[in-house]
C-alpha cells in the first residue's frame, strides 16, 4: 500500500448534474482543478455530497476517472461504500483500478449491523484492496453508530488508515483519537461546525463540504490550528461559522449545490428525491455568501500576517 497524508482540508465534492440529470463532467473536471489551485489537500468524489446514492456503478468509475483525470498533484478519496458489502467491495475494486488513490467508506446503512459484523464488513474490503482506507461514521444518516472500541480495532489493520467523525459525539471522537496515538490512523472532522473542537483533541483535517465554496478560509483554518496558532483558527472559525450552520438548514447537498451556483460554480440541480433549496433559506445563503466573498482576502492575509 502507497501511503497517503490525510492531514488538511479535503472537500467532499459535489456531482454537476445537467438539465436531463447527466452528469456534467466538463463543470466536474473544472471544479476539481479550481479546489486545487485553492490549496486543498485532496479530493473526495462520489461520497455523501456528490450523491452517490443515485448513481449507477459505472458512474460512479467515471466519475472519479474524470477527476484524477483532471488534477495534477493532490491524491483522490473514492467513495465507495455501501449497506452491501459485496457491492462496496466491488466499487473499492473499480476505484482502485481507476487509478483512486484512497477509499471513504460508509458504514452500511439500513440494514443496522452489529459491531462485529462492522468490522467483517470493512476487513473484508481492507483485505482485498491494496488501497489506504477511511471508515466514515454518520449514525444520522447510517442508523448505526461506529463505537471507539470497533474503530480502534479496525485502525490496527494496515490498509485502515482513517476515521472520518461525523457522529457530533467530541467525547467520542477524542477517545478514538487517545486511543490510537501509537496507530498511524488519522481522524478526520466529517463535520464543518466541530472541525476545529475536533482538531484540537487530535484529529489530522477534514473532509468538508463548506470547503467546496471557501476552500481557501477552509484551508487557512485548518492550517492555522494543525500549525498550534488557535488565536487564529478561532477567528477563522467564526467567520466561517455562518456558512457552516447555512449549508446544513436542509440535507446535504442541497444547501452546497445552491451555494455552488450563486459562486458560479456548478449548476445547482440534484436527482430525485433531492429538490432545490427552499426559497425561505436561499436569501440568508446569498447574503451569507456575499459576505464571505468581501472579507476572504482580508480575512487570510491577516491570517497569514499573524504566523
Amino acid at each position: 500500500m502507497t501511503a497517503i497524508d490525510l492531514s488538511g482540508v479535503f472537500p467532499a465534492m459535489c456531482t454537476p448534474f445537467d438539465e436531463d440529470e447527466r452528469i456534467d463532467f466538463e463543470t466536474l473536471q473544472t471544479d476539481a482543478q479550481r479546489l486545487e489551485a485553492a490549496g486543498v489537500d485532496g479530493l473526495v468524489p462520489v461520497g455523501s455530497t456528490g450523491e452517490s446514492a443515485t448513481l449507477t456503478h459505472d458512474e460512479h468509475v467515471r466519475v472519479v476517472e474524470a477527476v484524477i483525470e483532471a488534477v495534477d498533484d493532490v491524491p483522490v478519496i473514492a467513495g465507495t461504500g455501501s449497506n452491501n458489502t459485496r457491492e462496496a467491495l466491488e466499487l473499492s475494486e473499480r476505484a482502485a483500478e481507476a487509478g483512486a488513490d484512497g477509499l471513504l467508506l460508509i458504514s452500511p446503512y439500513y440494514n443496522k449491523p452489529e459491531q462485529r459484523g462492522l468490522v467483517e464488513h470493512y476487513r473484508t474490503i481492507a483485505d482485498a484492496v491494496d488501497l489506504p482506507q477511511i471508515v466514515y461514521n454518520v449514525p444520522s444518516r447510517t442508523g448505526r453508530n461506529i463505537e471507539p472500541d470497533t474503530a480502534v480495532e479496525l485502525a490496527s489493520h494496515e490498509n485502515i488508515a482513517g476515521y472520518k467523525a461525523a457522529s457530533g459525539d467530541l467525547g467520542q471522537i477524542g477517545e478514538i483519537t487517545e486511543r490510537t496515538t501509537d496507530e498511524d490512523f488519522a481522524v478526520l472532522s466529517g463535520d464543518d461546525a466541530l472541525t476545529l473542537p475536533i482538531l484540537s483533541v487530535g484529529g489530522t483535517g477534514t473532509i468538508s463540504v463548506a470547503a467546496n465554496v471557501e476552500p481557501e478560509l477552509t484551508c487557512a483554518m485548518v492550517g492555522a490550528a494543525l500549525d498550534g496558532d488557535y488565536e487564529r483558527a478561532r477567528r477563522l472559525h467564526h467567520e466561517l461559522g455562518p456558512l457552516f450552520r447555512e449549508l446544513f438548514v436542509e440535507t446535504n447537498p442541497i444547501p452546497v449545490k445552491e451555494a455552488m451556483e450563486i459562486r458560479g460554480y456548478g449548476p445547482a440541480r440534484m436527482r430525485s428525491p433531492l429538490t432545490r433549496l427552499a426559497d425561505e433559506y436561499r436569501e440568508g445563503l446569498e447574503a451569507v455568501l456575499a459576505d464571505l466573498e468581501r472579507d476572504t482576502t482580508s480575512v487570510v492575509d491577516a491570517a497569514e500576517g499573524d504566523r
